[in-house]
């Protein structure tokens, strides 16, 4: 929240706008935030030190009420609905429209793996902070 606050601060006083994709979650509860991933998956934080690498999710609803308090607007969304509204579906049809099957595969699996529900699309979320009643897509008002 202090780097947050930093970066509010500067914005609030020299413009400017930011976009802050991350693991975490939209509201506040109980559960685990430090995490441990070691050869792709998760283990203890403490079974292995110094061979997984260290995570934890961020509390965007925290970061969103620092950014206000600073007299700017948050919006918050799931990386999902921040890349459909951004309209990576679009742009994987214009990607695809003139490859061979084997490319169309390719983009759909990342725009599957970027956007679906059961990959990063629910699992990292993003936080939009601009200046008070700025409007911009995807976000038409602030969360």
């Amino acid at each position: 929240t202090a780097l947050m606050a930093a970066i509010a601060e500067r914005m609030a006083s020299d413009g400017g706008a930011g976009l802050f994709p991350d693991y975490g979650h939209l509201r506040p509860g109980i559960g685990d935030t430090l995490q441990a991933l070691r050869r792709h998956n998760h283990e203890d934080v403490l079974a292995n030190p110094g061979e997984a690498d260290l995570t934890s999710h961020v509390d965007f609803a925290a970061l969103a009420a620092v950014v206000r308090a600073h007299g700017l607007d948050a919006h918050l969304s799931t990386q999902g609905d921040f890349l459909l509204g951004m309209g990576i579906l679009e742009r994987a049809g214009q990607l695809g429209a003139d490859a061979g099957q084997a490319a169309r595969d390719r983009i759909s699996n990342a725009v599957e793996r970027l956007a679906g529900p059961q990959a990063m699309g629910e699992l990292f979320k993003v936080l939009a902070v601009m200046p008070r009643g700025i409007s911009v897509r995807p976000f038409a008002t602030a969360d």
